[in-house]
C-alpha cells in the first residue's frame, strides 16, 4: 500500500488511533535528504502490510511538526497504541527502517 499523506485533519484517525503500528515520515520537499528517504520510505509502505505508512508535509502542517517536537527533517516517528515509539532523525536505510518499526 503507499504512503498515506496526513494533515491536521486525518492525523488522529490515521495515526493515533491506527490499530497496527504507523512510520511518519516528516518531511519538506525543499529537503535534499528528504528527497533521498523518500523512495525508500515508500518502498517499506509497499512491501510491509503488517504496518501502515504516512507521510507529514512539515510545510503545510508546522503544528504537527510542533506537537512531535521535529527539528531536523527527515524525521521518522514510529507510533504503537497512539504512543510515540522510537524516533530516527537522518537518512537511514531500508533494513534499518524495518528494525525501527519492529
Amino acid at each position: 500500500m503507499a504512503a498515506i499523506f496526513v494533515s491536521n485533519e486525518n492525523f488522529e484517525s490515521e495515526v493515533l488511533k491506527s490499530d497496527v503500528p504507523v512510520l511518519v515520515d516528516f518531511w519538506a520537499p525543499w529537503c535534499g535528504p528528504c528527497q533521498m528517504l523518500g523512495p525508500i520510505v515508500e518502498d517499506v509502505a509497499e512491501e510491509n502490510t503488517d504496518i501502515k505508512v504516512c507521510k507529514i508535509n512539515i510545510d503545510e502542517n508546522p503544528d504537527l511538526a510542533m506537537q512531535f517536537k521535529i527539528m531536523s527533517i527527515p524525521t521518522l516517528v514510529v507510533f504503537k497504541n497512539g504512543e510515540v515509539y522510537k524516533k530516527s532523525v537522518g537518512v537511514i536505510s531500508k533494513s534499518e527502517i524495518l528494525e525501527l518499526v519492529k
